[in-house]
């Protein structure tokens, strides 16, 4: 009785998976710097399948620490707040790309002076009409979003499996197909990354916010192959709320990057 548990927090035993996290990224990355200095890429590559595989093992373990009663209502508490500090600082990284994009479209620096030889977006680049596909692909990722809220409604309030579910598939189909769009549309632009500040910009804040869709796809897949097991109830779902959060997170990105780049920057 001298060990019984008497309080709500959750002692973790010791676990191998922030070293081999840190390993592997340390793997990923350096592979990934002698990958552009021209000596292969498949270093980077094993960096990158450990990073893989200690996502998946880690995230398994939290969710066995769920199903065994670890996950107390104060452990909750924390695991969201942990996620809300996470997108925070997601927010605080786009928010420098917006800064960088805003800071040369406001003062655009020529070779002789801002005010004479200023332009933006700079001579010769050929924006994106932001009326058509950006257009396309700003509804179908608010539609991805409205289907995840359907799906955590649905499970939260109703405890309605087949509305979960549905939802949740609704919702990465739409991310998919956001996906596949844009990839179209970058093999359709009229300017490339390097040689002009616009183009580095333009696919820096997109590309980042394209990363995270896959992310955030990848995020609802794991959730729906969850509920179809049952994971999830009414009262106990913080891992799906963290992917809904997350998506929302995307969604409201995409408008900032919509309005400013597509719409503004034009």
């Amino acid at each position: 009785m001298a060990h019984a548990k008497n309080h709500d927090y959750h002692i973790l035993p010791p676990s191998v998976w922030p070293f081999l996290a840190a390993l592997s990224a340390f793997v990923m990355l350096f592979g990934s710097v002698l990958w552009m200095h021209g000596s292969g890429p498949w270093l980077g590559l094993i960096g990158f399948v450990g990073v893989l595989y200690v996502m998946f093992a880690w995230w398994a373990d939290v969710i066995k620490e769920s199903q065994e009663g670890d996950h107390t209502p104060v452990v909750v508490i924390g695991l969201r707040y942990g996620f809300i500090m996470f997108i925070m600082s997601e927010v605080m990284f786009f928010a420098a790309w917006f800064w960088s994009f805003f800071k040369h479209a406001m003062y655009p620096m020529g070779p002789l002076s801002p005010i004479q030889d200023g332009q933006w977006p700079p001579a010769g680049i050929e924006t994106f009409d932001p009326w058509h596909l950006p257009l396309i692909n700003t509804l179908i990722l608010l539609c991805s979003g409205a289907a995840a809220t359907w799906a955590h409604h649905a499970l939260a309030h109703e405890n309605n499996r087949k509305d979960l579910v549905n939802g949740l598939i609704l919702s990465i189909v739409l991310g998919v197909f956001f996906t596949i769009l844009q990839v179209y549309e970058y093999t359709h632009a009229a300017f490339g990354f390097a040689g002009n500040i616009y183009g580095a910009n333009f696919f820096m804040a997109t590309g980042f916010h394209g990363f995270h869709v896959v992310i955030g796809t990848i995020f609802l897949t794991v959730c729906l192959i969850r509920a179809l097991k049952g994971h999830f109830t009414p009262e106990k779902h913080v891992g799906f709320e963290a992917a809904a959060w997350y998506w929302h997170f995307v969604d409201v990105v995409w408008l900032f990057l919509f309005a400013a780049i597509y719409v503004w920057g034009q």
